[in-house]
């Protein structure tokens, strides 16, 4: 146990520093570096680095995904080089909240404990590959022309709640990276079943936060951590009903 416990303190001490390099290319600013090690360390304690490993590698593909292109979106004027703690705690709280309660799973139980926590690990992939889906339909769709998902008009790059087949295949494939990802790790048992909850609730999480950004951010009455929050919510709740189903 002591050899254990030794173990993760170095995986904290490989979390700091790479909040530090986020921090430094100003890929996070300070509070929300801090934050993702505050729920980095959580995780690491209370679920385990593998379960971390899946948000680490989100953050890699969003941050990937952000760059890209990057010439052509600040011409539009829809690059973000820096995200914030409200983007961080938006995109990760979910997730977070899965991961802290939800590290006791077992397939086989068959008590109402074994099946909560069943059902948050479910909830953890799923809020993971929302969060990924989304981020990835934004950044890689917005260089094809996209259409409002509300009512399929066409609308510029970077309108609230626009779509397009290449932003949708991207999120689709970034999905089912995390679902790959999630049984590689042993975090889910069974490969079809992690492809299954990453792919469908990542890509009805993210056609959600489309439709929230259509029908609501742009009328002012949520704004983008809003919708990210209850996308990942919605795509949450999805993985749970797939994998207690």
């Amino acid at each position: 146990m002591q050899e254990a416990l030794m173990i993760n303190w170095g995986y904290v001490i490989l979390l700091f520093i790479l909040g530090g390099i986020t921090y430094k290319r100003k890929s996070l600013d300070l509070l929300g570096s801090l934050i993702m090690i505050f729920m980095g360390v959580t995780i690491i304690f209370s679920a385990g680095v593998n379960w971390l490993i899946l948000i680490v590698l989100f953050l890699v593909m969003s941050l990937l995904a952000t760059k890209f292109a990057k010439p052509y979106k600040t011409a539009l004027g829809e690059y973000e080089e820096t995200r914030t703690a409200k983007n961080v705690i938006s995109n990760g709280l979910i997730a977070f909240l899965m991961a802290a309660f939800g590290a006791h799973y077992n397939p086989v139980a068959v008590n109402w404990i074994g099946t909560i926590a069943t059902g948050l690990v479910g909830g953890f992939v799923g809020a993971i590959a929302t969060a990924t889906a989304d981020t990835l339909a934004s950044e890689i769709g917005i260089l094809h022309e996209p259409r409002l998902i509300s009512n399929f008009k066409k609308v510029p790059a970077g309108t609230n709640g626009a779509v397009s087949l290449l932003g949708t295949a991207a999120g689709i494939v970034g999905a089912g990276i995390i679902g790959i990802a999630a049984f590689l790790l042993g975090i889910i048992s069974d490969p079809l079943v992690s492809l299954k909850i990453a792919v469908i609730a990542g890509t009805i999480g993210c056609f959600i936060d489309s439709l929230l950004g259509a029908l609501l951010e742009n009328k002012e009455i949520l704004n983008n951590e809003h919708v990210n929050l209850l996308a990942t919510l919605c795509g949450a709740i999805i993985g749970v009903i797939i994998i207690v189903a």
